[in-house]
């Protein structure tokens, strides 16, 4: 008994989500009229920057207009990234979001011009459209004749698998409302019939360019032949109409997939490898070509999509210069950089500049500007973060978190959720109470507290740099 429920346990384990910092977002929190909420889909406050990202998100929506940058620019903690998040959130996973932060571009064996067309061409995608004929039907009949050799004659009504099939044929009968053909199998198809377990009464479709097999479901007109059916079975109506159909199919893949696939030995499976490497230019101008040729002819869309940089001060003069260059190119994504600097110096240079970005590169960006939370945001984000970290906390409790929130950092609040929570599983209690927070307060400090305690007893820790009372004057004077 004990080890069955430690396995039912350990399946439940299974099932459990991770939450991140910003799991809790649904999407930008807009109404029909592009309108902000005051809080709607995990996002609380920064109505006109969520107003700003809506437009924003409308220009992606369309993917008329390429090469369009856009900077989210605030202090530390006022959602810049989760604004960014529920663009990603908002667009759904037809359009391509590709996420980077700066800093990955120096720690990667490509160099960053090369880093940085991988990550563009990971955010602009192609809806490829084919037609492919196929077979679907109802199953009347499957006949398999075995050869002589076979431990058994005559036919069978269920297709073998496995080795079984080789050297076989037989024959398959298929039917809609308004007919009925017969077709010869060979061993491949015996095979895959076998493999999917089809039975008289099955509604299969197959793929006649693949010869691939797939079940629908069990035809409703038979249900009545079976005294019991499992608990997932799926009944679907007979088709109607011919057997042979056409069909129009639509893969959706990015170009840097495309380039990975045509550029390694292994194609498709060079996906799965983990480090592409360098993909050299003349892949990807013939890759564009052909691109631009199924455009023309109708089999292809271009989806153009979105690249977020994170932490945009971190990258140099050079990757500052590619990003320009790269903008005006006709296949370029929606570009969304975010920074908390001010005016910092640009990497690579001496020269100082808002945000630690050039000035020419600067004039081409729609900058959103995020503001500081209120003590009333403050509150309705630790609620939605209580709800998303499955905690449970008291209204006083709340009020302290919400306070240390205004005096510290949300950041630094929001921490703290689970702490208590764990703080007031150890004293047997069920909710979450002022003391669970003042005591998780305590043990964890804040930036402010942090740095105090520094200065402090700064003369007993390794290379001091702040000068002290004594050497102070002399410190200045050098």
């Amino acid at each position: 008994m004990a080890e069955l429920k430690r396995l039912s346990e350990s399946r439940d384990l299974t099932r459990i989500e991770r939450i991140g910092a910003h799991s809790h977002i649904r999407g930008l929190g807009l109404d029909s009229s592009m309108e902000a909420r005051d809080a709607s889909e995990g996002m609380v406050g920064q109505l006109p920057a969520r107003r700003a990202a809506g437009l924003i998100l409308q220009l992606i929506r369309q993917g008329k207009i390429a090469g369009r940058a856009v900077l989210l620019a605030g202090q530390p903690g006022t959602g810049k990234t989760a604004l960014a998040m529920g663009i990603a959130k908002s667009l759904g996973a037809e359009t391509p979001f590709a996420s980077v932060a700066a800093s990955e571009l120096f720690s990667l064996d490509l160099s960053k011009t090369e880093a940085l067309t991988q990550a563009f061409r990971r955010a602009i995608g192609v809806r490829i459209k084919e037609e492919t004929e196929i077979i679907e039907g109802e199953v009347v009949e499957i006949l398999i004749d075995r050869p002589l050799s076979a431990s058994a004659a005559g036919g069978s009504s269920a297709a073998p698998t496995g080795a079984t099939a080789a050297g076989k044929s037989g024959r398959l009968t298929l039917k809609t409302t308004d007919m009925e053909t017969v077709y010869e199998l060979g061993g491949k198809m015996i095979e895959a019939l076998g493999k999917e377990k089809v039975q008289s009464g099955d509604v299969i479709a197959l793929d006649k360019a693949s010869g691939k097999v797939t079940k629908l479901g069990r035809s409703i007109g038979r249900s009545r032949d079976y005294d019991a059916v499992g608990p997932h079975t799926k009944f679907v109506k007979c088709p109607d109409g011919e057997l042979q159909k056409r069909k129009e199919i639509v893969h959706c893949v990015t170009l840097h997939e495309i380039d990975v696939i045509n550029s390694r030995t292994q194609g498709f499976l060079a996906l799965f490898t983990g480090d592409t490497g360098e993909i050299r230019a003349e892949v990807r101008e013939q890759i564009d070509t052909k691109v631009a040729e199924w455009r023309e002819e109708g089999k292809a869309d271009i989806v153009p999509g979105v690249l977020f940089i994170d932490e945009v001060h971190m990258l140099d003069i050079e990757c500052f210069s590619f990003l320009n260059r790269a903008l005006e190119n006709d296949m370029a994504p929606i570009l969304v950089i975010a920074t908390n600097r001010g005016i910092t110096s640009i990497r690579g240079t001496n020269y100082r500049s808002p945000h630690g970005i050039p000035p020419d590169f600067l004039d081409r960006l729609l900058i959103i500007t995020t503001q500081p939370y209120t003590e009333d945001e403050i509150r309705k984000i630790l609620d939605i973060r209580c709800d998303e970290e499955d905690v449970e906390m008291s209204a006083d409790a709340k009020v302290l978190l919400t306070k240390i929130g205004v005096e510290t950092s949300l950041r630094y609040a929001i921490n703290l959720i689970t702490s208590a929570a764990l703080a007031c599983q150890r004293r047997k209690g069920k909710v979450v109470d002022m003391e669970d927070i003042s005591r998780v307060y305590q043990l964890f400090l804040d930036v402010k507290r942090s740095t105090q305690y520094l200065m402090e007893y700064q003369s007993q820790y390794m290379f001091n740099e702040v000068p002290g009372e004594a050497d102070g004057e002399d410190a200045m004077q050098s």
